[in-house]
Formats: C-alpha cells, structure tokens, sequence
C-alpha cells in the first residue's frame, strides 16, 4: 500500500501527460474551460497544455499523498515535504507562466535536496541517515556506514544534474519517460550495487549465525 502511495503522483503524472500529448486539442480545451482562472491570460494552447495539465495532477496527488498519510496517522517523511513544497511552487509556477522548465527543475531540486541532507546531518550534525535508517538490520563498520553516505551524497548530487540534461537536450515527452522510469532504473541500479558491494561485509556474519549449534 505504501509502495503504491509512493509511486501514485509519479505514475499519474506520466499517465496524464502521454494522454493529453496524444489528445492536444481535448487538452487545451479542457484546461482552458476548468482550469483557465490558474493560468495567465486564462487559455492554454494545445502545443502546452498537456505538460501544464499533468503538472496540475502531479499537484493534487502529491497533496492527497499527504493527507492521506496525515488521516492514516503515518509519519510525513522529510523529503515528502520538501516534494509537496517544490511541486507546488514550481508546478504553480509552471501552471501561471506557461512555462515548462520550472516543473523540469522540481526533481533536481528533490535530489540535491536529499544530498544536502545526507551531507548537513553527517558533516555538521554527526548523524549519519543510513545508519540511522538500516542500522537495525545491517551491522556494518563505521567506514562502510560513511562510504555508503558518500555515495548516496554523491548519487542524488549527479542525478539532479542528470535531469537537467535530459530536460533541456531531449523532447520533453523523452524527459517525462526518463523522470518515471529512467530514474528509477537508475535507483534500482545503484542500490544493486551497493547491495553486491555490502555482500563482503554481510557474508561472514551470515556464516557465524549458520555456524551456530
């Protein structure tokens, strides 16, 4: 249930962009009647409206996302606040100006976000996130602990500069195929290799509890 609330505003961001792309006209016409009063100059062209119309329910889902959490007495997680925050500023943004590229910025803003984090709390605060996060199930060295916040540090710094890559040298219809899949192709990757990476450190704790009588 969590992993679908989790991935909803993403799937129905992408779902609701490829469908107004192939419907442009419906599009521009169902955003300009509905929703033109959020939108400078109140009418959206057809060539705009299905990024502007998928940004107003990546909006929406990212708020019910929260609130159901809120009514489900679940914990609001750090960065789903800082989504919500980015989503409607930048989606709004996105929305009043006509403008693509503030939406584009959103999950940059996310990742780097998710560094600073993981680099403030360690450097500054002596607190390292994945220890804090997987230390109940991983006993791991303190050099490993700190070279896998490194790497996340490292990962989610080059992912947001990744975004903007593919944001402004691919069709914006190939960046809303890489935000929903290329990116979590890549997640999936990485946490593969740092699963194969930890293999090392797991296996000789596995065999003493195999060992035991």
């Amino acid at each position: 249930m969590k992993l679908l609330l989790d991935f909803l505003p993403l799937l129905l961001f992408f779902g609701s962009f490829k469908y107004a792309d192939q419907h442009q006209d419906w599009a521009a016409a169902f955003t300009s009647e509905h929703f033109g009063f959020m939108v400078s100059g109140g009418k959206v062209g057809p060539e705009e409206a299905p990024m502007l119309l998928a940004t107003l329910v990546v909006i929406v889902a990212t708020l019910l996302q929260v609130l159901v959490l809120k009514a489900r007495r679940q914990k609001v997680d750090l960065m789903l606040w800082i989504s919500l925050v980015l989503v409607v500023v930048l989606g709004g943004a996105t929305i009043w100006f006509h403008n693509e590229n503030f939406i584009k910025w959103k999950p940059t803003g996310l990742y780097w976000a998710m560094a600073l984090t993981f680099w403030i709390s360690n450097a500054f605060m002596g607190k390292n996130l994945l220890k804090t996060m997987l230390g109940a199930e991983l006993d791991l060295p303190a050099g490993v602990w700190q070279r896998l916040n490194v790497a996340w540090v490292l990962f989610f710094g080059a992912l947001g500069v990744v975004n903007l890559y593919v944001a402004y040298s691919f069709s914006r219809s190939a960046w809303v195929d890489f935000k929903a899949w290329g990116v979590t192709g890549l997640i999936i990757l990485f946490t593969l290799g740092q699963g194969l990476y930890l293999s090392k450190y797991l296996a000789p704790a596995e065999g003493k509890d195999e060992a035991k009588p």
